[in-house]
């Protein structure tokens, strides 16, 4: 017996491997030659514009995160906690 995710999962294999086949057959076939230009652009610009929407999350994310305090600061502060429970 099977569970969920190993079905799905198995739905998603074949679906890839369909997609492969198809997508293969397409870009090798003589008869499609008008289209070969789009089956090779079209997944190329996807990726590439997923590499850059990676890269501006990444610059986003680095330029709204304020920077960390510097460690001499946490240091002394942990130490100044430390002193005011010893004297409670």
């Amino acid at each position: 017996m099977t569970s969920k995710d190993q079905a799905i999962g198995g739905l998603i294999c074949i679906a890839c491997v369909a997609i492969a086949a198809t997508y293969t057959v397409a870009l090798f076939w003589p008869a499609l030659e008008a289209i070969r230009l789009w089956l090779v652009a079209i997944p190329v610009f996807i990726a590439f514009i997923a590499i850059l929407a990676i890269g501006a999350w990444i610059g986003w994310t680095m330029a709204s995160t304020p920077p960390p305090k510097p460690i001499e600061d946490t240091q002394l502060q942990n130490t100044q906690e430390k002193e005011e429970e010893k004297s409670n």
